[in-house]
């Protein structure tokens, strides 16, 4: 990047002066400034630091830096793609910070890391960091800084011990993880003594005002957006969704005390609004805060909103969208099987899917993107073929609007009802099927890499023991290939591939994050399991049995 690009920055906070003695804290997003300064949470957690006088926060990115400390107490890391973990040991290096937590000493910084990756499951990463921050940021980060102020001068291991006294705070080398053996699964998972905590609980804010940019800048990978949180997690629950069941309770921001008030800052400085949520449409009061972005003084702004709720595509809603500058609207519909549905919970009619794409058509909308998965658990060939009659029906019904089907591979995810499922082998065979079938429909497909959804599985499912397989990796380079050849070099140090990817897990193993408590209790997930094992066929000799 040939100009600085903190100087185009236009701040929607004042930061502290800090203090003499304030703490020297590095905090970084492991990737290019554009793409890091465009999320959201790293902007609220460094102007939470930077509105701290008693801490002196530089941020950090893989192509460009403030100017740094000599010697940082704190280091942080703000992780939301997994393959960034890369990135985290290169800039890990070049602070001349070991990359292994065993190995540092009193004089390194403490290494502590938050965000959705490590909030799902930071065991693979467990190795590298000192402290993980596991939940939402509102209060964690500031309960984690007033524990570090009353150990400052302490020795490493009193900070550590201390700082895993604050609930959401993980501190992983005092928790030992026993094997049943080198191929197998953990036997258990127990802190090193009593004073430890035996479950960390991932922290969840409950206020009703959501979070907002912190900065507005034509540097950002999303050029002068102002980003507003409308909605946080999902009251959808569909069995499969990290967002939803990772994040619950589903919380709304106050229109009048947070939404509007956020809004109007943001669009004093830019006029590119963003609405963020996983489900923003289900905002209670949604209609009213369309009416609000309908006035006339609001003309010249562009609107961009986050995948929406089929039922809540109205012709207003297009309407406005469209006089706001958007092209399409993002719909995930998963599948076009009414079975499938049933069996990760998508409440979904093949009818309201057709009517949304006829409402965007009448509003004006010049094209609909629709979101779908392959290789759900239960799924048969002709679930996938009820997914291409779905969308050559949505094209029948809406001529002219433009159709495209994003697809993705079913990944398990940590959390969720289906933690306990593998990826399916035949999804790479099956989305290669609807390539093919949507082709003739002359349908856009955007399919996600099935060889990206192995890796993704790989890491939302492993252990610890899968740092030195990371490790050497990052030297081989980010492809399938590389982590197969690293599984060959580990064989008899950990299991293979297989064992993390695709196999079943019993109900009763010990998952390698068991020791940290989601929002809802593992009888809960098995609960919510057995009502979808009820609509799959062919599962009577599954390994999951509920």
């Amino acid at each position: 990047m040939t100009s600085n690009p903190f100087v185009e920055e236009r701040l929607l906070f004042a930061p502290a002066t800090p203090n003499v003695d304030a703490i020297q804290t590095i905090f970084a997003f492991p990737n290019e400034y554009t793409v890091g300064i465009t999320s959201l949470g790293y902007q609220i957690v460094w102007a939470t630091l930077a509105l701290r006088p008693d801490i002196e926060v530089c941020r950090l990115f893989t192509d460009i830096h403030e100017s740094l400390p000599r010697t940082p107490e704190l280091l942080g890391f703000s992780f939301s793609w997994e393959l960034d973990y890369v990135n985290i040991l290169n800039l890990l290096e070049s602070l001349e910070v070991p990359i292994w937590a065993s190995q540092r000493t009193d004089s390194h910084p403490i290494v502590f890391g938050g965000g959705p990756v490590f909030t799902a499951n930071p065991e693979p990463f467990a190795d590298f960091f000192d402290v993980i921050l596991l939940g939402d940021g509102e209060n964690l980060i500031d309960n984690f800084i007033n524990a570090f102020k009353e150990v400052r001068t302490a020795d490493r291991k009193t900070k550590l011990r201390h700082l895993a006294q604050v609930p959401g705070v993980y501190v992983p080398s005092l928790y030992e993880v026993t094997y049943l053996d080198a191929a197998e699964g953990i036997q258990s998972i127990n802190p090193i003594d009593p004073a430890i905590p035996s479950v960390v609980e991932k922290q969840t804010y409950r206020g009703n005002t959501l979070s907002a940019s912190t900065v507005v800048t034509s540097k950002a990978a999303w050029e002068n957006i102002y980003m507003v949180e409308v909605v946080r997690s999902c009251p959808e629950m569909c069995r499969f969704c990290l967002a939803s069941y990772l994040t619950l309770p589903f919380r709304t921001a106050s229109l009048e005390a947070s939404l509007i008030p956020a809004i109007d800052r943001g669009l004093a400085v830019t006029n590119r609004l963003g609405l963020l949520g996983a489900s923003v449409t289900q905002h209670p009061e949604f209609e009213v805060l369309l009416d609000y972005l309908n006035q006339p003084k609001y003309d010249g702004v562009r609107l961009s909103l986050a995948s929406v709720r089929t039922n809540t595509v109205t012709v207003k809603l297009a309407e406005i969208l469209t006089k706001r500058d958007s092209k399409s609207v993002t719909i995930a519909v998963e599948t076009g099987s009414d079975r499938l549905r049933k069996i990760v919970n998508k409440k979904l009619t093949n009818e309201e899917i057709i009517q949304a794409a006829l409402n965007a058509k009448t509003g004006g909308l010049k094209g609909i993107k629709l979101y779908g998965m392959a290789g759900i658990p239960g799924e048969e060939m002709e679930d996938l073929e009820a997914t291409v009659a779905m969308l050559r029906a949505v094209k029948k019904a809406a001529p002219g609007l433009r159709l495209t089907f994003g697809c993705s591979t079913f990944v398990p995810k940590s959390h969720t009802p289906f933690q306990w499922f593998g990826v399916n082998k035949d999804a790479e065979k099956r989305l290669k099927f609807l390539d093919k079938e949507l082709r003739k429909l002359g349908l856009e497909f955007r399919p996600e890499s099935y060889n990206w959804s192995v890796i993704q599985g790989l890491l939302s499912k492993g252990d610890r023991r899968l740092s030195k397989l990371l490790e050497l990796v990052r030297h081989y380079g980010d492809t399938l290939g590389s982590y197969r050849r690293a599984f060959k070099e580990l064989r008899g140090h950990l299991p293979d591939m297989d064992f993390y990817v695709f196999q079943e897990w019993e109900l009763d193993r010990v998952l390698p994050w068991s020791h940290l408590q989601g929002p809802l209790p593992e009888a809960t997930l098995k609960k919510h399991l057995a009502e979808a094992m009820t609509h799959t066929k062919g599962y009577e000799n599954s390994l999951i049995h509920v």
